[in-house]
Order: C-alpha cells, then sequence, then structure tokens
C-alpha cells in the first residue's frame, strides 16, 4: 500500500485536510497551528504543494489525529467553508443512524 505522502495529489479546488482524534475519535481538522473540531478554523490549500506540506503536518502528529487525508470543501462569497462532498457532510454532521443502549 502506498503511503499518502507518496501519492501524487489531485487537487482541483478548495481542499483541507481532516482526521480523527485518538481519544474520542472526533472528527478534526488540521489549522495552520494544530487542529480543530470547528471546519472553519481549517487550514485551506488549493494547490498540491501546501496539500502535501499540510498532510505531512497531520500524518506526523499520529499521538493526536489517525488517518489523515486530503478533502474537498467549498467556500461561498462570504467566506463560509461547507464540506465538498457527501462523505464530509456525513462526518461533520456525525451518525447516521441511531445507536441501541449498551446492555
Amino acid at each position: 500500500m502506498t503511503s499518502p505522502l507518496q501519492q501524487k495529489l489531485k487537487i482541483t479546488g478548495p481542499s483541507i485536510v481532516t482526521a480523527n482524534r485518538t481519544h474520542d475519535g472526533a472528527v478534526i481538522y488540521r489549522t495552520q497551528s494544530g487542529w480543530s473540531t470547528e471546519l472553519a478554523q481549517a487550514a485551506i490549500v488549493s494547490n498540491s504543494a501546501d496539500a502535501h506540506a499540510l498532510l505531512s503536518a497531520a500524518i506526523a502528529d499520529d499521538v493526536h489525529a489517525v488517518g489523515a487525508y486530503i478533502a474537498p470543501v467549498v467556500v461561498d462569497g462570504a467566506g463560509q467553508v461547507a464540506p465538498g462532498n457527501l462523505r464530509e457532510k456525513i462526518r461533520q454532521n456525525g451518525l447516521t443512524i441511531q445507536l441501541s443502549a449498551a446492555s
């Protein structure tokens, strides 16, 4: 399997780096200086070089986050950031089923 850092990244629009927090599995977004649970605080990149740099920093922080990858976003005219595909919409909104109570 090829490492994400060895893969050629094709960036076609605004993108972010997302992962899951190690201690509770929460969806997190890479900022310029660390991680946030708020998509609006994510560092947005628009080219492969910047995406590789942001992804490299995210992968290096394997104590706080796992499974980092590049995801598309949509930025509207007012600067509001929204998920750019269905997977990210689902991840941002949480579970799509109700979990049963533990017995």
